[in-house]
């Protein structure tokens, strides 16, 4: 028999063997391997003499199922397989070892083995079936993953692999993934039935590859699927239309929740005081750090158990610290400052500076992690592509519970009574017998005590830096001027509507001439109403 018949039977009974595992997957296991004496002909395919009898090798072993195929097909790629004069394959360790490719059994050849070179069209064959093979991994992440990539690069050929994996498939979430790639597999079958069947799965999902996949089949020449895909894909287009809404909308009341609480404190000292804080910024670096000491502190000095409750003190410790800060700063600095607002802008910009590198010399200027408690890790999913994480739906809830334990401070007690009249006539406040000076050391404090609280949020959602502050501080004042000086309730919907904004303007101008667009609209709104949506009334504050 010549060599060209040779290899023609052995690809045909590669090919046997294939459909031969295909026809048992229902009584298989996942775990379960081939019988040695099949997997090592398999094996041995991949030393055929033609790229041909290797691809049909290659395409066996990964719809097989067996583990081991795993570590043969890499050895391939890394151009460690070799085989004997007597067609025994072998792996190339450490050091010049070899092993059998099928058993693992140590192994010290006669002769030097010839290894067996691969091309890229090997490689994407192998890669393909690397893929396949992953779809039997014990870890349902890992068949999760495998199942996109499947749907990434929907392949007809593929579809019996897939249809193997569903059939032990437990996890639900890994199956209806599976489902997915198998319909997008079958958009390529040659029988229209097939592809009308795979159509109507396709139109349940939201995926956008999905949504790319029927359009190249709208694209298309043939009449019947044509039909149904447009009326899928329309339906696809509509959920991810709502999708996109809700995630905007989401997103803009996550960043609407930071801006408030960066903004808060600033409508506080602004509104009272009338004093422009540029060292506002600091004090959230400096609640930020907070959170990263007390962090340091609980896992080196308390048990493990005890981590997830760290968080939770840093909330008062990041206020006491910017408060404090904040208090030595206007008695020290800002209180003969008053009056002078270019003297008092240049001042506080000199204390932003002074405070950013006194930061550096302590922990120096890289990035500082602070670590998620377990329970502000993770999130859930609404929709497909719709994901809402718990740090961030827990920073839109401390958002709100900071302003309304602060509307209670201003509403419910006597400091708040005072700020109130200090904010309202300063002088005829002074006349009543208010002590204005303790009242503006207190609320300078106040103030940066909340910008404190908002560096402990901002630490959940991105690295601690000496720069921090700097990022927040313009979009702070942008909140307070366009909701009105010192109103805490244009200071909420100032934060909410500039983020919800933002959101839906960054997919269509991109982030920075997206707040270039939104300064210009404030600059625009204050030449008609330069005293914000809620302006405070008095008879100081109308002069």
């Amino acid at each position: 028999m010549n060599d060209a018949g040779g290899g023609f039977l052995t690809v045909r009974l590669i090919r046997a063997l294939v459909m031969l595992g295909l026809l048992l997957v229902p009584f298989m296991g996942r775990a379960a391997n081939l019988p040695d004496a099949d997997f090592g002909k398999l094996v041995a395919g991949l030393a055929g003499d033609g790229f041909d009898d290797k691809i049909a090798a290659i395409d066996a072993l990964g719809v097989s199922g067996d583990a081991r195929a795993v570590a043969i097909l890499k050895a391939l790629t890394d151009g460690k397989l070799a085989a004997t004069d007597d067609k025994q394959m072998l792996v190339e360790g450490a050091a010049g070892s070899f092993t059998d490719a099928v058993t693992g059994a140590p192994v010290t050849p006669a002769a030097e083995p010839d290894r067996i070179h691969v091309n890229n069209r090997l490689r994407g064959h192998i890669d393909e079936a690397l893929s396949h093979l992953t779809l039997y991994s014990p870890d349902p992440a890992d068949r999760l993953s495998a199942a996109a990539e499947a749907l990434h690069h929907p392949s007809l050929a593929g579809v019996p692999a897939l249809d193997k994996a569903l059939a032990t498939e437990q996890d639900k979430d890994v199956a209806s993934a599976l489902k997915l790639a198998r319909a997008a597999g079958l958009l390529q079958s040659p029988d229209a039935n097939l592809r009308l069947a795979a159509v109507n799965e396709l139109a349940a999902s939201t995926d956008s590859q999905v949504r790319g996949l029927l359009g190249e089949l709208v694209g298309g020449q043939e009449a019947d699927p044509k039909v149904i895909a447009k009326a899928a894909l329309a339906k696809i287009e509509r959920q991810l239309f709502y999708i996109e809404i809700g995630i905007n909308l989401f997103q803009g009341l996550s960043l609407g929740s930071v801006l408030l609480l960066a903004a808060i404190g600033l409508a506080v000292t602004f509104g009272v005081m009338g004093v422009i804080n540029m060292a506002h910024g600091e004090m959230i670096m400096l609640g930020a750090y907070t959170t990263f000491v007390v962090q340091e502190l609980f896992r080196a000095f308390l048990p493990a158990s005890l981590f997830d409750l760290y968080l939770v003190v840093s909330v008062p410790a990041a206020f006491l610290v910017a408060g404090a800060v904040g208090v030595a700063l206007e008695r020290t600095i800002i209180r003969f400052l008053y009056g002078r607002p270019l003297e008092t802008l240049l001042a506080t910009w000199g204390i932003s500076l002074m405070l950013q590198q006194l930061v550096r010399s302590i922990f120096g200027a890289p990035n500082k992690e602070v670590a998620n408690p377990s329970w502000m890790t993770g999130g859930f999913q609404i929709l497909g592509g719709f994901t809402v994480t718990w740090n961030r739906l827990v920073i839109i809830a401390f958002g709100f519970v900071v302003l309304g334990t602060l509307v209670l401070v201003l509403r419910r007690t006597n400091l708040g009574l005072h700020m109130r009249a200090v904010t309202q006539n300063r002088k005829m406040a002074a006349i009543m017998g208010i002590p204005t000076d303790r009242v503006d050391a207190l609320t300078f404090g106040l103030g940066s005590g909340i910008a404190g609280m908002a560096g402990v949020a901002l630490s959940q959602i991105g690295n601690v830096s000496p720069n921090l502050g700097t990022i927040y501080i313009i979009d702070s004042f942008m909140v307070v001027v366009f909701g009105g000086v010192g109103s805490l309730v244009g200071t909420l919907a100032g934060a909410m509507g500039l983020g919800i904004v933002n959101k839906f303007l960054e997919p269509f101008a991109g982030a920075v001439l997206g707040k270039i667009l939104v300064l210009v609209a404030i600059i625009i709104f204050i030449q008609f109403r330069p005293r914000g949506l809620f302006a405070l009334k008095g008879r100081s504050v109308e002069v």
